[in-house]
């Protein structure tokens, strides 16, 4: 029988494809290729054509491109995550907060409760508007979300925690209802130096602003080129890991170029395990 990660590996990528996220233009253009570069053109199509892309008359605009991409990772991570409980137990749920960024949805959530607050206070405060800036907003494209767990469900094989001890972990229920943040995913479609200094800046937020552990700061990405990857999978101390929506297509269309530079690129990125495929990230996410 085939894997569940595999069947959900193909099911996304069969959605990224049906809804003309992935398409190919009549001249063979693929839609996350950047037309003006050569090596991106032909790696991009190669990988479009490998995973059944629909050639169509116009490619989706940017933004709804971008969209689709963040709803079929949710999918993707909502399928797949809860299977994996025997590695990572707990209630679970998988949120795309990407199209409500008028509100602040972090702050709903443990151990970013105490920016809600703080953004109400900046809000009303222009001197301290002026000092702080952005340096506390982090507007996610998706959350995995991990439930308090109710004393009832801790000690269901022994007493472990009573009145006396554990009364400040956000784990529990009694102490405090609020989800808790166990990954933060950013979804970049494409990447352009400015997307990819946007990822660093958030993931620099989310680190610092937090009120207890770091959660797992990711990127999902469909960008073909090895040396736009590594503008943001390269180096250590921000974000986790980046991952691709196709790696396996992607190494062997990189090599299919000839390039000896986007080789030997992407070579780095995935020996120095700082680029994985999207189907890692299930596994990596229950460490």
């Amino acid at each position: 029988m085939t894997a569940a990660l595999t069947v959900a590996r193909q099911h996304f990528h069969g959605a990224l494809a049906a809804r003309h996220t992935l398409s190919l233009s009549p001249d063979g253009v693929a839609s996350n290729a950047d037309s003006n570069q050569k090596t991106s053109t032909a790696i991009a199509a190669a990988i479009a054509k490998a995973l059944g892309a629909q050639i169509v008359p116009k490619k989706l605009d940017g933004q709804r491109a971008g969209k689709q991409f963040e709803q079929a990772v949710e999918e993707f991570l909502a399928a797949v995550f809860p299977l994996f409980r025997s590695l990572r137990p707990g209630k679970w749920r998988i949120e795309n907060v990407g199209s409500s960024r008028g509100e602040y949805q972090i702050s709903k959530y443990e151990p970013y409760a105490h920016l809600g607050e703080l953004a109400h206070v900046i809000e009303s405060n222009r001197t301290l508007a002026s000092v702080l800036g952005n340096s506390y907003e982090i507007s996610p494209d998706i959350l995995v979300l991990r439930a308090p767990e109710p004393d009832g469900l801790i000690n269901q094989e022994r007493e472990l925690v009573d009145e006396e001890s554990g009364r400040y972990s956000i784990l529990r229920e009694v102490n405090q209802e609020r989800a808790i943040v166990h990954a933060i995913v950013s979804c970049k479609w494409t990447l352009r130096s400015d997307r990819a200094q946007n990822a660093r800046s958030e993931a620099l937020n989310v680190i610092r602003n937090r009120k207890g552990r770091t959660p797992h700061i990711v990127v999902v990405t469909g960008e073909p080129t090895p040396s736009r990857l590594a503008s943001l999978a390269l180096g250590t101390g921000d974000i986790d890991t980046v991952y691709h929506f196709a790696l396996p297509e992607l190494i062997q269309a990189v090599e299919k170029t000839g390039n000896d530079e986007a080789i030997s690129m992407l070579s780095t990125l995935v020996n120095g395990k700082r680029l994985r495929d999207i189907s890692d990230l299930p596994l990596d996410l229950a460490v």
